[in-house]
């Protein structure tokens, strides 16, 4: 299993009323895009979050997150949220809702 296909239906939930919205296999697990920009995506059972790197410190405060860093080196302006963060679906919604509200700050792809 290359990532959780259960977050993966709940995160499509999030996202069924939006027609701006692909996915796209990366980084060993599926990626969110919103108007060719990744939002979240899953890699293995936890959520990755793009929040921007004016919001990356701040989120990082936040319970069940750390840095995205598996290749060994952060990527500042992307976070994990682990499973114990996005156990409601209100938790979920919201850590997705943060993704789109920084990628709607970029121009379309």
């Amino acid at each position: 299993m290359a990532y959780d296909e259960e977050l993966a239906a709940r995160i499509r939930r999030v996202f069924a009323s939006r027609d701006d919205v692909e996915e796209h296999r990366m980084f060993g697990g599926i990626a969110f895009m919103v108007n060719g920009h990744m939002a979240c995506g899953i890699l293995k059972d936890e959520l990755m979050v793009r929040v921007g790197p004016d919001a990356h410190d701040e989120a990082l405060t936040r319970p069940h997150v750390r840095k995205l860093d598996f290749t060994k080196r952060p990527m500042r302006g992307f976070v994990i949220v682990g499973r114990d963060g996005i156990s409601s679906p209100r938790a979920l919604g919201a850590w997705i809702r943060r993704g789109i509200d920084f990628v709607e700050t970029l121009p379309p792809k």
